[in-house]
C-alpha cells in the first residue's frame, strides 16, 4: 500500500521545485521520501500516515517549549481574533523589544523582521552604512540565510575574494565577502593585519549549528572581539539558532563575549515567522527613518507571530529552565555515545544547552574540514534506522539537533534503546 507521504511527495514535485519549500526537507542527502507532518504535541510529531515520532528537529530550533504548548496556543488564538495584521505599530512590538533588551542587554535597540535571513541581511547593510566600508567576513560552514552576499565560498588563498556558491549570485557581489576557517585564530589575525581597516563587519555563528554542531574555541572568539574593536569593524553574532537556546542570554552570555550587533529568529517566534536584529544604539541609529540605511517589511512585528514569541520567551524564564534543558540534552548525547561504544561504531557527540551534534568520527570536529571527514554513509544508515523506530533527526549529517523542555526521561531512554539497534545496523554495513 502506497503511503500518503509518498502520494503527497509525488504530487508536490509537480508544483513545488523538488517537492519542498526548503532544500534540506527533500531528504536528498540521506535518500528516501520526506515526511509530511500533520500534528505535533510536546516532544512528539505525527505524520499524515498516523505514525508517531519523537522530534529532535523542533522545527529547526523554535519549539523549545515543545509543540502546541497550551499557553502559546491560547495567546495566539486570542490575539488572532483582533486581526491577523495591521501594517502599523502595536504595543506587542514594544513588549517584544523590551523582553529582548532585558535578556540580551547588548541589543540596546531592536528592529523586528520576519525571518533570520532578513535579520542577517539587514544587520550587514546597517554595518556597512555605519562604517562606510564594503568588505564583510564570514566563516566556512556557517550559514546566515540565503542573501546574495552570504552565499559565498572561500577562494584559493586567504585574501582571494569570495566566489558565489549559488547560481544567481553576481560575482561582483560575492567579491566583497571574505571567508575564513572557523576556529582558526591565526588566519583571523593575518586577515585583519592586511585588510582590517577595510572590513565593515564580521558575521559569525558563535556556536555553529549549520555544519552540525561546532563549539567555538574561547581564544578564537576573544581574538575576534579584540580585532573588530581595534579596526573599527562591527562584530555581528548570528544567534538566530543559538539565541535563548544555549543560554537564556544566548551564546554571548554563555561565553561572555559582547558583540556590536546580534541577529535573532526561531525561538523569538515560538514557531511563527519572526526575526530581529539589534545592537548598539549608535549603530542602530543609522536605520531609516533616523538614518540613511533603508529597511522595511509589511509584516514586520506581526501581532500574531510576536505574541507566540513573547509567550515562549516568558516560559523559558522559568527557574532552572536552561539548566534542565542542558541536562536532558547531555543525557541524550552521553547515552548515544555509550551505546555506540558497545556496538563498536566510530562515533562522537556533544551538546551546548539544548543543541546537540552527532558525528560518525572519532572526535567532535572543530572546523568545516573536520566535519566533512565524518562517515556520511554511516550517518545515513543510522538516520533511516532511527526514523523507522520513530525517532525524527535532521535529514543530513551536517545539521545540529534540538531537545525541547517537553522531552522526558522516557523519551530519552526510548531514543537510546532505538539507537542501540540503529548502531548495530551501522556496524553490519
Amino acid at each position: 500500500m502506497t503511503s500518503i507521504n509518498q502520494i503527497l511527495f509525488e504530487k508536490s514535485q509537480q508544483l513545488i521545485p523538488g517537492g519542498v519549500n526548503s532544500p534540506v526537507r527533500a531528504f536528498r542527502s540521506v535518500g528516501g521520501t520526506p515526511i509530511f507532518f500533520k500534528r505535533g504535541l510536546g516532544s512528539k510529531l505525527w505524520d499524515v500516515d498516523g505514525k508517531q515520532y519523537i522530534d529532535y528537529i523542533n522545527s529547526w530550533g523554535p519549539m523549545i517549549v515543545g509543540h502546541a504548548h497550551p499557553v502559546v496556543i491560547k495567546a495566539v488564538q486570542e490575539v488572532a481574533e483582533n486581526s491577523l495584521s495591521f501594517g502599523a505599530p502595536t504595543g506587542l512590538e514594544l513588549e517584544m523589544a523590551e523582553l529582548i533588551n532585558t535578556l540580551v542587554p547588548s541589543m540596546e535597540q531592536v528592529r523586528l523582521v520576519s525571518s533570520g535571513t532578513e535579520a542577517t541581511m539587514s544587520a550587514i547593510r546597517v554595518a556597512r552604512g555605519f562604517t562606510g566600508r564594503n568588505k564583510i567576513v564570514k566563516f566556512e560552514g556557517c550559514y546566515h540565510g540565503h542573501a546574495d552576499a552570504l552565499l559565498v565560498k572561500a577562494g584559493s588563498g586567504l585574501l582571494t575574494f569570495g566566489e558565489p556558491s549559488s547560481a544567481g549570485v553576481p560575482a561582483d557581489v560575492a567579491a566583497h565577502t571574505l571567508t575564513l576557517e572557523y576556529n582558526n585564530t591565526q588566519a583571523l589575525r593575518e586577515l585583519f593585519s592586511q585588510v582590517g581597516d577595510e572590513i565593515a563587519c564580521v558575521i559569525i555563528e558563535p556556536v555553529v549549528g549549520n555544519m552540525n554542531l561546532i563549539v567555538p574555541h574561547m581564544e578564537f572568539l576573544q581574538t575576534l572581539r579584540e580585532l573588530c574593536t581595534k579596526h573599527g569593524a562591527v562584530l555581528i553574532f548570528d544567534e538566530v539558532m543559538t539565541g535563548f537556546r544555549v543560554h537564556l542570554g544566548g551564546a554571548q552570555a554563555l561565553y561572555k563575549v559582547k558583540p556590536d550587533m546580534t541577529t535573532l529568529g526561531k525561538v523569538i517566534g515560538g514557531g511563527l515567522p519572526v526575526g530581529a536584529f539589534g545592537g548598539r544604539k549608535d549603530i542602530m541609529s543609522c536605520l531609516a527613518p533616523l538614518g540613511a540605511v533603508y529597511q522595511a517589511g509589511t509584516l514586520s512585528g506581526n501581532p500574531v507571530a510576536v505574541t507566540a514569541g513573547i509567550k515562549t520567551l516568558e516560559l523559558i524564564q522559568a527557574p532552572d529552565f536552561h539548566v534542565k534543558l542542558a541536562a536532558q540534552t547531555k543525557k541524550l548525547v552521553d547515552g548515544l555515545v555509550a551505546v555506540a561504544k558497545e556496538t563498536g561504531v566510530v562515533f562522537s557527540a556533544q551538546s551546548v544547552g539544548g543543541m546537540f551534534g552527532l558525528y560518525f568520527s572519532e572526535k567532535c570536529p572543530s572546523s568545516f574540514a573536520e566535519v566533512m571527514q565524518s562517515n556520511k554513509p554511516a550517518f545515513n544508515q543510522f538516520f533511516h534506522a532511527m526514523l523507522e523506530a520513530g525517532i525524527y533527526l535532521g535529514p543530513s549529517a551536517f545539521e545540529a539537533g534540538f531537545v525541547s523542555a517537553a522531552h522526558s526521561d522516557e523519551d530519552i531512554a526510548f531514543t537510546i534503546e532505538a539507537a542501540r539497534k540503529a548502531f548495530q545496523s551501522v556496524a553490519a554495513m
